[in-house]
């Protein structure tokens, strides 16, 4: 709950997320039109899914098990039985005027969600309904005073996620709608790239406000098509600061107004009213006939229950107590399946778990983002990673020539990373009786700095870095720090006595 001092109230913000996954098939939900990003306006489009008359849906098995999928790594209840409704209304990116989906019977319901935090406690968020439907066509508006319409995405598999208002903050939606992103790319159903509308937000927002003792709801509003996570968290924040204004302003309150729905403005950062909601009785729902209802049996279920993997969050929560990584880097391993589990298998083959994750999150994971692919084809196998993360270890190499050698081993995939460390000269010297003599003639050639160290002065630190640099340029960066620096603190400390 929150205090505003000036006008002695106080308000708690209610959040509720409605979240469309676009679930990456081969085909349409009932069609088998190509699902494609990209393509040519209009040009992957059937009868069916223009909404010729006569034509018949046929629906798609692999998005029923995607969104059963999603059921059960939601915790969701999956009933034996579900079907199909029209949703009635006319858009122009709607040529049938209806959209076919699913009221009173989803695929999942009576679900949760763990979401994470920075400072390693987590929240459950409950799910209300997991439910499919086709998506719409997309309306253009760019091409001068008129719109036009791309049918191209209308038909395509649609996942909602409805979530009880469960949230109260923006931060706090951004991070359900950042775990759920990860889930489904780790399940592999969805791409989930928001750029290309894979995946779409639509927070519901008031407030509770208590003033003079007495409570207060301000009016619902939806916010439609947020496609960032940045636009979901900012719209809540204004959109909280707005409704507390208004509140304030006129005493409007939930029982004096409908359900509004409102866009966002990124440019102005503000939300812009659009128009009242539609109730559920507006849409006209009633049962699909021209498809027969869904039955999900044991077996199936149990098929495709096989199917899950361990799912992002328990994961870095096992990589933070299993391999005592920080939850920041146990978060960045697990922001993709394909980095995880090659982490993994990199630590398996002997690579200590924190020099690994610092090769994989830092030195790999940039040579991949410049080739603009997974660290997992990159080419190199985790096997050569987990050697090299060894020789770091045990002080083969320095961490600076180990970066060298990761980039070589991508350009190189045929060199292991010793082969590499040789061919360009990049083992450390670790020799004690050979760094002795090159430590000798430093403090022969630098008495001074010798001077400096054994008076104890403000300058002793100093001097002493000096030192050990003059070593490591003789050795033009090959002498092993470690083993240096013991050899130097040795002689130097007969010279301070």
């Amino acid at each position: 709950m929150k205090t505003n001092m000036s006008n002695d109230l106080q308000y708690k913000v209610i959040v509720g997320l409605e979240i469309h996954v676009q679930l990456c098939t081969k085909t349409k939900m009932f069609c088998g039109c190509a699902v494609e990003f990209g393509a040519e306006p209009n040009s992957r489009v059937c009868p069916v899914c223009l909404g010729m008359p006569g034509v018949l849906p046929v629906m798609n098995k692999q998005a029923v098990e995607y969104a059963i999928m999603v059921a059960l790594a939601l915790n969701c209840e999956v009933p034996k039985f579900t079907k199909w409704d029209r949703k009635s209304y006319y858009y122009p990116d709607l040529p049938k005027n209806y959209q076919i989906s699913q009221y009173d019977l989803p695929l999942g319901s009576n679900g949760f969600i763990e979401i994470p935090f920075e400072s390693g406690d987590t929240k459950k968020i409950r799910i209300i309904r997991a439910h499919l439907e086709e998506d719409a066509g997309k309306n253009l508006h760019t091409a001068g005073n008129f719109s036009q319409v791309d049918l191209n995405r209308t038909g395509t598999p649609l996942l909602e996620i409805v979530t009880e208002p469960d949230m109260n903050s923006g931060a706090e939606a951004r991070a359900l709608a950042v775990e759920l992103q990860r889930m489904v790319r780790f399940l592999g159903v969805s791409v989930a790239d928001m750029q290309k509308g894979h995946m779409r937000f639509e927070p519901n927002i008031n407030l509770i406000v208590t003033k003079d003792g007495a409570e207060h709801k301000t009016p619902i509003v939806e916010v439609k098509n947020l496609n960032s996570f940045r636009a979901l968290e900012r719209s809540i924040d204004y959109e909280v600061q707005r409704q507390l204004d208004e509140f304030l302003d006129t005493g409007r309150t939930m029982e004096m107004g409908n359900k509004s729905t409102r866009g966002w403005d990124g440019e102005k950062e503000v939300t812009v009213l659009q128009r009242e909601k539609e109730e559920a009785h507006d849409y006209r729902y009633f049962p699909e006939p021209d498809l027969v209802p869904v039955e999900v049996t044991g077996k199936w279920l149990d098929d495709i229950r096989s199917q899950l993997c361990e799912l992002p969050i328990k994961k870095q929560i096992r990589f933070v107590t299993e391999y005592g990584l920080s939850d920041y880097d146990a978060g960045v391993l697990t922001a993709e399946r394909p980095t995880a589990e090659f982490f993994e298998l990199a630590v398996k083959a002997g690579g200590d778990p924190k020099r690994v994750c610092n090769l994989v999150t830092q030195d790999y994971q940039k040579l991949a983002n410049e080739k603009g692919c997974s660290i997992a084809d990159l080419g190199v196998s985790p096997e050569k990673i987990a050697q090299l993360a060894t020789m770091i270890t045990g002080g083969v190499v320095s961490a600076t020539a180990s970066s060298t050698i990761a980039a070589i081993s991508v350009a190189d995939l045929d060199k292991t990373p010793e082969e590499i460390a040789a061919k360009h000269n990049l083992i450390q010297k670790s020799d004690a009786g050979e760094l002795e003599q090159i430590v000798d003639q430093v403090l022969k050639e630098n008495a001074k700095a010798v001077e400096d160290v054994a008076s104890g002065s403000k300058k002793s630190n100093k001097a002493r870095g000096f030192l050990l640099g003059q070593v490591m340029q003789k050795t033009k960066g090959q002498a092993n720090p470690k083993v240096v620096s013991e050899i130097l603190d040795k002689k130097l400390k007969s010279f301070s006595s």
